[in-house]
């Protein structure tokens, strides 16, 4: 069974960007919102997948992801979104021998950078590098599918509410 097991930080300053080995835009919509399922449809730099993810507990949740043309992604989110699409670039980024995603917000979530860190297991130590800020694994509002619904350019003084996500 596919597990995933991530931390999530946000990004404090650019430093990160000396390290970067590879980059790529990504496009993603949302097809399915249950209490028990995300499901999206993800435009991966010249790729398309879909993926179905779990609610989230602590650090981990179970993720099947299986490639799909990039043409039928396109169709699929253009007729299937149920949300507004979450666009990105994703930075891979090398620190002390760990791979890290740094993704830099577009469109109605501008102004977000987070850092997240894909694990081998929940208790795996992880060497943090400098330009990591707050870690905001467990605070649903920076959850993709959340950002979909409440943008972080809409955040202003008052937090998307709890109950709605």
């Amino acid at each position: 069974m596919a597990v995933e097991i991530e931390r999530k930080f946000l990004v404090r300053n650019d430093d990160w960007r000396r390290q970067v080995r590879g980059s790529a835009t990504i496009r993603q919509g949302y097809f399915c919102r249950t209490p028990l399922l995300r499901a999206r449809i993800r435009i991966y730099g010249d790729k398309g997948f879909i993926t179905l993810k779990s609610e989230p507990g602590t650090r981990s949740r179970h993720e099947f992801e299986y490639e799909i043309p990039q043409v039928d992604a396109a169709e699929i989110i253009r007729r299937f979104s149920i949300e507004p699409l979450v666009t990105k670039t994703r930075h891979d980024v090398d620190h002390a021998g760990v791979r890290w995603s740094v993704d830099v917000f577009t469109g109605p979530n501008h102004g977000l950078v987070l850092a997240e860190v894909e694990l081998e297991h929940e208790d795996q130590a992880v060497p943090l590098p400098e330009w990591v800020g707050e870690e905001v694994t467990g605070d649903r509002r920076y959850g993709n599918s959340n950002l979909a619904r409440f943008p972080f350019a809409s955040w202003g003084e008052e937090l998307p509410p709890a109950d709605a996500l």
